[in-house]
């Protein structure tokens, strides 16, 4: 009797505040994920703070700081055509891009039907992810200092992908230059697109913005005669 009395008076308590209950453990389970994200993430915000915001606005001699790029968002975009006669591709994608990632994906659908590719509307032939804040820190760490210097023979990336508005875009050969990526488990070899969405105005201020975050440009050869 005392014990089904001790139940029945936990179970009241518990019915009386769920919230603090759930609040309590979403807490101690956030806080102890995250960290390392955060700590990244700070460093980074610190850093444009501290040494990017003076740097720029001293360059370009901006009117108010607020001009100032910065650094909007980060898109991973993965196209997958194959995925029209094998959709097991899509879905193993799907996973590896929310590995790398560490966000949900949302999977890309078709807008028209294209006879000649035997494509539907509305058939999934992608996923994407939009990362920001903490996220997109952490990810651009672990690009820059991990995974870009992981492809063979890398020299830098190329400063013609600016597309005229500030926003630059990374592509990606294999994405099994991730870490986070077991080559010996893939089925099938897939690549990227990143895109990096800016404030700046021009794409040499982006170009700049980038640089000072330590996206390494390839080096322009100097011709001798």
């Amino acid at each position: 009797m005392a014990d089904k009395k001790s139940k029945q008076e936990n179970t009241e308590q518990t019915k009386k505040a769920p919230g603090k209950v759930a609040k309590a453990a979403k807490k101690d389970s956030k806080g102890a994920a995250s960290t390392p994200e955060i700590k990244i993430a700070t460093r980074l915000a610190d850093t444009y703070k501290a040494e990017i915001v003076p740097a720029l606005n001293k360059k370009f001699n901006y009117k108010s700081i607020m001009q100032v790029p910065r650094l909007h968002k980060i898109v991973v975009n993965m196209g997958l055509g194959a995925a029209v006669s094998d959709p097991k591709i899509l879905e193993e994608a799907v996973k590896e891009l929310e590995t790398i990632t560490g966000q949900k994906a949302s999977v890309r659908k078709a807008k028209k039907a294209i006879s000649n590719f035997k494509l539907r509307e509305g058939l999934a032939i992608g996923a994407m992810v939009t990362l920001r804040r903490v996220k997109m820190y952490e990810f651009l760490d672990r690009l820059i200092n991990v995974a870009l210097p992981r492809v063979r023979d890398f020299k830098g990336v190329s400063d013609k992908s600016f597309d005229g508005r500030g926003n630059y875009t990374i592509g990606i050969r294999e994405q099994i230059i991730f870490p986070e990526i077991d080559a010996d488990r893939i089925t099938k070899v897939v690549g990227m697109d990143i895109t990096f969405v800016t404030t700046a105005q021009s794409d040499n201020e982006a170009f700049e913005l980038l640089q000072a975050f330590g996206v390494p440009f390839r080096k322009k050869e100097i011709k001798t005669a």
